[in-house]
Order: structure tokens, then sequence, then C-alpha cells
């Protein structure tokens, strides 16, 4: 590494005056262990690491040395595992608290999706960081920096399955627009989305009805937005009531839709476990494939072959519930295109559907407005949810539903801004407290 690099200033905290200056080789592996090991090491860590330095040392002098000492570092289970020691003889099943050097590293790892600095260290280290108001100084100043990005990325990658876009594989011949640059464009709208609404801690809801998305010249196109030139992406305020929210976003309706086709029943799944949290049962086996034309020979729309598909008994329980959600999405092609006749068939699109409890809607205007007047409970407490598990790095259990109803409630007067939404998932038990392992977890 060139020492004038910017990494060789980070872990060259001194100049050493020779190969054998142990004093600078002591300050540079003891700051090079504390963001490893997310804690000051012991003086017996110091020791065994320093070994290793003096090794690489006297092979190849004092940068070798420090060189094999990270090796040691960043190959060690102290550094590649995070793991939260319990209290001695706590009992099966009993509830305690992590220490604040652990607070801290699950809070940078939440946030940042990285190790603590020095700031949050010192803090923890102090034993101050649990202090309600030093807590809250320290959430604040680390949703303020830019580091915070991964956690708009990474929790919107994970919630909305974003990671699917790199497989999606649009069959070329029926979608010969469709390319890797406006794959990317799909990915940067709804992450530009996402990150709007938390840098301007707006309201969760707006990630449902939003009146605005962030395109550039190439997206703008493909949804018929006009007067958008150029590569960089801006905000645009949508006025037709095709788009809005992330149900609008060419991300999600490519993700959910088949290379070739639409798959209503693939978006109203996705409905169900993202936005509703209630998602359905896995499907049996062997089902059988859709039909794209009748007894007659005739080409059948995708709405005909999924109620033709209903008519299976095995199938119709599940199918009645996520189709209806999906047929709401109609009008966007497997690439996310403004539609109104289905190319196959020549059919008009119908875009009509259901919720579970019957309530009717018409396309995703009318889906937007029931789940707003009607299901707003549900998606609250779906995205709680999930942030809470990107939060605990471990899934859900019916343990962990009244700190969820908590964090609900506490969010509620700020009208469940992402900010609130942090906070109260942060102070929250699940979070600062853990139990011992059991066989269960294992």
């Amino acid at each position: 590494v060139s020492t004038e690099s910017d990494t060789h200033k980070k872990i060259y905290v001194c100049t050493p005056r020779n190969d054998r200056d142990t004093n600078c080789a002591e300050k540079i592996i003891s700051n090079l262990g504390k963001l490893a090991y997310r804690r000051t090491l012991t003086r017996d860590e110091l020791v065994g690491l320093m070994e290793f330095f003096q090794q690489g040392q006297r092979a190849g002098g004092f940068d070798e040395g420090i060189g094999l000492a990270m090796e040691r570092i960043l190959a060690g289970p102290k550094f590649l595992f995070i793991t939260e020691q319990a209290p001695e003889n706590i009992k099966k099943d009993e509830i305690f608290a992590i220490s604040d050097l652990e607070l801290a590293t699950r809070l940078s790892l939440f946030l940042w999706s990285t190790i603590p600095d020095d700031e949050l260290l010192t803090v923890a280290e102090s034993g101050q960081l649990r202090q309600p108001e030093v807590l809250k100084q320290q959430i604040l100043r680390m949703l303020a920096d830019i580091r915070s990005r991964t956690l708009v990325n990474n929790f919107a990658a994970q919630w909305l399955t974003l990671g699917r876009l790199n497989a999606s594989a649009p069959n070329g011949e029926i979608f010969p627009y469709f390319d890797d640059n406006l794959r990317q464009a799909y990915r940067t709208e709804t992450e530009m989305f996402f990150d709007y609404v938390f840098r301007n801690d707006r309201p969760l809801l707006e990630l449902l009805n939003a009146d605005y998305t962030f395109v550039n010249e190439r997206l703008a196109k493909h949804y018929g937005i006009p007067d958008v030139f150029g590569n960089h992406f801006r905000m645009v305020e949508l006025t037709d009531g095709t788009r809005g929210g992330l149900l609008g976003q060419g991300s999600i309706l490519t993700v959910t839709s088949y290379g070739n086709r639409t798959a209503p029943t693939i978006r109203g799944k996705w409905i169900l476990e993202n936005i509703l949290g209630a998602p359905p049962p896995p499907p049996p086996a062997d089902v059988p494939g859709l039909r794209d034309k009748n007894d007659e020979g005739k080409v059948l729309n995708m709405r005909q072959q999924m109620e033709q598909h209903r008519a299976n008994p095995v199938c119709a329980s599940c199918h009645k519930v996520m189709d209806p959600l999906g047929f709401a999405l109609e009008n966007y092609d497997a690439i996310g295109k403004w539609r109104t006749v289905d190319a196959a068939s020549k059919a008009p699109i119908d875009a009509s559907g259901a919720l579970p409890d019957g309530t009717p809607f018409i396309g995703l205007a009318g889906l937007k407005e029931v789940l707003m007047e009607k299901r707003q409970y549900d998606f609250i407490m779906a995205a709680i949810e999930r942030m809470l598990t990107y939060s605990l790095g471990r899934g859900i259990d019916h343990r962990d539903a009244p700190a969820m109803r908590e964090i609900m409630r506490q969010s509620e007067p700020d009208n469940y801004r992402l900010s609130s939404i942090i906070m109260a998932i942060i102070e929250s038990m699940p979070f600062q407290m853990r139990r011992p392992p059991s066989h269960d977890d294992i």
C-alpha cells in the first residue's frame, strides 16, 4: 500500500522510527484490533498479535509485520462473527441486556452495515451509551452520516426483493427495448425514492401513495412521462394516476413477472407478503401449468387463464386471495410498461380485483385507495416487522409481537416517520436484550 494512500494513513496512526519500533507497532495494532473486534484489545490479545508482527518484521521489515498481524486479525473469529456474551449462571430463557459495546455493534451494523466508528466505541466504553439522551444523539448522528445510505439501499433491497432484478430475464423477442440500462434505471428509481422518503423523514405511508418518483430520460420515455432529458435522475410529479408509490415502479413489476408475461399470482403473493404481511402457504406439489387456449383453441388473456386455473379445487383456496390483488397491476406488462390491451389475446385489460375481505377496486389507483382506507395498519406492521428483522439479523417470532406493537404505538404520534420507527426499534427490548441460545435456535 502506498504511503500516500488514504488506506495507509488510516492504518498507520503513527510513523515508525525504524523496522523495530514496537511502540508504534502496538499503537497501530491496538487501533486495528479495536476497530475489527469492536472493543479495546485485552493485553493478552495485544501480546498475541505482536508475536505475529515480530514474525513478519523479522522476515521482511515493519510493513511485513503489520501485514501479518492484520491477516491474523481479519482471519480470526472475533472479527468474522458477532458474539454476545451471556452473564454467568444465566437461567434458561432468561432475558438479559447486552453490553454497551455489543449495543454499539448492533447499532452500527443496523444503521451503517459496518463496524462502529471511534466516537461510538468511545461512548460505549464509557458506559454511557444506554443513557436516553446519549443514545438518541448517537442515533441522529449516525442517521445524518452518509454511511446510513447503506441502510436505505440494503434494507430496501431485502424488503422489496430487489436482488431478483439482476436475475430477471425478459424475453428479447417480446421486449426488445429492455436492456441493462433500463434494469439499472429501475433500481436507481426505487433506491432514490426510498432514500428521499428516508432523508426527508416522510411518513411511511408515502411509500404506497406518493405522487412523485425519480426518472432519467430513458425511464421517463418507458413510463410515458414527457419533457425529461438527459441521463441524470430527477424528481418528477406524477399527474395521470397510472404511477405513484412502490407498486407502480418498474423494479417491483419486473421482479414479479415471468420473462414472457405478467404473473398476477406472483404479484398478488408479493403484495400479501411485503405490503400486507400475510404470506400465503406454500403451493401444493404437482401444480398444473396455465393453459393459454381454451378447448376451442381460442387464445385466453391472463385473467381468463387464471380463472381457469382457479377452477381446480386444490389451487382455488390460495389463488382466490392472491390473484385479485395481482390483477390490479395488469395494466403493466412484464417489464412495467403501461398497456390497455393484452398483446396475446388482443382483449382489453381488466384490472378489477378485490381485497381478501371482498372490498372491490380497479387498477393500481383503486388498490392504493383501499389499502390506504382499510389496510394501513397491516402495511405499517409489515414494514416494522421487516425492519426489525433487518436490524436484528434474525427472523421474528411470536415472542417479538408485543415489541412490534409497542414500536407502532411509539411511532404513531409522529405519523409513522422512518426516523421514529428506527428510534423505537433501537429502544425496543429485542434490540437491546437477548435470550441465551437454545436447541430450538440451532
